[in-house]
């Protein structure tokens, strides 16, 4: 082996050797062709002390200063001083101390980044897990003539899902939204088209003109590819008319409580942020109501939630739990049983994304027995 051929001890016992043999002969030359009497203590003495420098320099050059040197970076990693890679090109006890002594400190270096990197990482997801904490509502507000319960339950710290309800010249803005992908980037999408939609409230007269409005500056400020698939409705508080435009979402299903119906209401258009002019492919359209009718909005995580077999949950369960529930109870009541239906579906397998779910019920009469009690739009599954 290369090491054992390289070894500092079998090299000084070598040099040792030849420096023996060398003093050797020399004390045989005098011995044999000199006078015994020339043959000096003296010397004897240079002979040893040859040899003892020899083998002192030997030790300096090939043990001591390197083991100094590696000893020296040993100490400075040992004391949190900054230390050096130890470049050397030997393959002795020496050599091995040194290429040790790289790769552990090569793998603090890839530990440290590593660490760096998650910091950087759970940094970026409290930022947005942050935003999302500030935009998303806390609670449901009361409408007039309209039951709202809101329920959102992220799959991570920081979610895609979007909702918010908000009143502006007497009409009532309820909406849902589903940004692409997660992080910091959703968070700041999220906070941006929140914001929008707020703004052009006030200045536009309707929800097509809002969701025009707020795809136009989304395209024009957002470079990278995302989207927001989304489903807005309003709620004039004067006519009781209620209107919706969809960008790309999910179905709207609507329950008729005089025939114990189910619809499922294609949402239409086309998501936010996809075309720099979406005027032509959106359009508001009216959900007619009559009191006791249910309008139910929801986030693909319902819909796609899967059970310990790996089956999905549905659109047609999803349907069946809202005939089965909305003939019974109030918004709030329906909300709160297809929640813990869609938890129990799901059994021990994890969330793979955002649920959120948003229950209203036509009620003129702002029935005081059915008013919501729980506002909290944090699941309660």
């Amino acid at each position: 082996m290369k090491f054992i051929d390289k070894s500092i001890t079998r090299k000084f016992i070598f040099n040792l050797v030849i420096l023996g043999l060398v003093v050797a002969g020399i004390a045989g030359y005098f011995l044999f062709f000199k006078d015994m009497k020339t043959v000096s203590l003296t010397l004897v003495l240079v002979g040893v002390v040859v040899i003892l420098v020899l083998v002192g320099v030997f030790v300096y050059l090939n043990i001591s200063k390197p083991l100094s040197s590696v000893l020296f970076q040993v100490q400075a990693l040992l004391t949190g001083k900054p230390y050096k890679k130890i470049y050397t090109d030997r393959l002795d006890e020496i050599g091995v101390l040194a290429y040790f002594f790289n790769q552990v400190t090569k793998g603090f270096k890839e530990v440290s980044g590593d660490l760096k990197d998650r910091e950087r990482m759970i940094d970026e997801l409290d930022l947005a897990a942050q935003l999302q904490r500030d935009i998303l509502p806390l609670e449901s507000p009361f409408v007039d003539g309209l039951q709202v319960v809101v329920k959102n339950k992220p799959a991570t710290e920081v979610g895609g899902d979007n909702f918010d309800i908000y009143t502006a010249k007497d009409k009532t803005y309820i909406y849902l939204g589903d940004v692409t992908g997660h992080g910091v980037a959703a968070g700041l999408m999220m906070t941006m088209v929140n914001s929008l939609a707020t703004v052009f409230a006030d200045s536009c007269n309707n929800a097509y003109e809002i969701m025009v409005n707020v795809n136009k500056y989304i395209k024009s400020h957002i470079k990278k590819a995302m989207f927001m698939t989304m489903v807005m409705l309003c709620f004039d508080n004067k006519t009781k008319k209620l209107t919706f435009v969809g960008a790309g979402h999910e179905h709207i299903l609507i329950y008729r409580h005089t025939t114990g119906v189910v619809e499922a209401i294609l949402s239409g258009g086309i998501a936010l942020g996809m075309l720099p002019d979406n005027s032509k492919v959106i359009k508001e359209r009216e959900i007619i109501l009559e009191d006791g009718d249910f309008v139910v909005l929801y986030s693909d995580g319902i819909t796609e939630a899967r059970s310990s077999t790996e089956e999905l949950y549905g659109l047609e369960r999803l349907k069946t739990a809202v005939k089965e529930y909305a003939s019974q109870y109030s918004a709030e009541g329906v909300n709160y049983h297809i929640a813990k239906d869609v938890t129990t579906f799901m059994g021990s397998h994890k969330q793979d994304d955002d649920m959120t779910l948003i229950v209203m019920k036509r009620d003129s009469k702002n029935t005081a027995t059915e008013a919501v009690k729980d506002h909290s739009t944090t699941w309660a599954g």
